[in-house]
């Protein structure tokens, strides 16, 4: 038998966007817009029809699994109830029923809300969910037929990442659904805990920096790479929240990083590109400043001295002569 790991190490890794597992629940992200948006509505009502899937039930990854032999007639209920129905009610009834099964039907109850923009009573179902524990039936049974079941949820803004049914998928669907409601702190809180990867660290570092803890994010995302339109988009967050704290040379190296990967999402380049701008307007803004004057060095001053007084020279000039190009 193998010793255990130390108690200084720790359980994961000190950054939040470095995942080492081999398999993730997380599909591939999507930069929407409206364009986007429409397109993958079509194709996934399309998808859905040749799949036998009624719309507005719960997406799953390879269509919707065989109900084998389980004992009982609570599985046959909750299994038709999960993917043949498109409203929450006959899960809330089952959880009621069943309550072996009631912390279950509570969560994709709340799932299936939160996938219709329901997210005041998404974060109310999947809350009620997490607090009531399920028997060895209910687990055995979304062990083998829930795996496949996709959320997709939003990270960020614009960012949505299709997730398999995990503690991701809930956790992520949760802080989503406390944030649309203007819970911004339980939204941060409903994160903790959840091991690193990149969605999880763009969702957390989003909501850190929209409450202002601005320095936590520029420690949170040190050493970040552009590896992909996630890593992307939190650089994004990174470098908004680097000009907030007055970092310009380091917010501008991190719009360069995402600039730097040509495949970068062209929504996420527009992006940059415009806080670059935002960024030398905020520089010179700074440069304009008298008191920042007093704090340079003698020969930068000397230097902006020289400049004013040629201007002043030159409309000296124009007011006692006028332009030489007005003939």
């Amino acid at each position: 038998m193998s010793a255990g790991p130390p108690e200084s190490v720790p359980l994961y890794p000190q950054n939040l966007y470095r995942d080492t597992r081999d398999q993730t629940p997380f599909r591939k992200a999507v930069v929407r817009t409206p364009v986007r948006g429409l397109a993958e509505n079509v194709g996934g009502l399309v998808s859905g029809v040749l799949a036998g899937r009624i719309r507005g039930t719960l997406v799953v990854e390879g269509g919707v699994p065989r109900l084998g032999k389980l004992p009982g007639k609570a599985a046959k209920s909750v299994h038709g109830a999960i993917f043949g129905s498109t409203d929450t009610d006959p899960l809330i009834t089952l959880a009621r029923a069943c309550p072996g099964w009631a912390g279950l039907c509570y969560l994709m109850a709340g799932l299936l809300a939160y996938s219709h923009g329901g997210y005041l009573r998404a974060s109310e179902l999947l809350q009620r969910g997490l607090a009531v524990r399920n028997d060895d039936e209910a687990n055995r049974y979304a062990f083998e037929y829930l795996a496949g079941v996709i959320t997709r949820v939003e990270v960020a803004e614009r960012i949505e990442v299709p997730v398999l049914f995990s503690e991701e998928a809930v956790f992520l669907a949760l802080s989503h659904a406390l944030r649309e409601t203007g819970q911004a702190d339980a939204a941060l809180a409903a994160l903790t805990g959840l091991p690193p990867s990149l969605p999880m660290a763009l969702a957390r570092c989003s909501l850190a920096a929209a409450l202002g803890r601005d320095a936590e994010v520029a420690a949170d995302t040190e050493g970040l790479l552009n590896g992909d339109d996630l890593s992307a988009a939190l650089l994004l967050v990174r470098a908004r929240s680097l000009r907030k704290l007055g970092e310009y040379g380091a917010a501008r190296a991190a719009l360069q990083e995402v600039l730097r990967r040509r495949k970068t999402d062209f929504t996420l380049r527009s992006d940059a590109l415009t806080d670059r701008a935002l960024l030398l307007l905020d520089t010179g803004r700074k440069s304009l400043n008298p008191r920042e004057w007093q704090r340079r060095k003698p020969a930068e001053v000397e230097r902006v001295k020289a400049f004013r007084k040629d201007a002043e020279m030159h409309q000296l000039w124009d007011q006692e002569y006028g332009r030489t190009d007005r003939g």
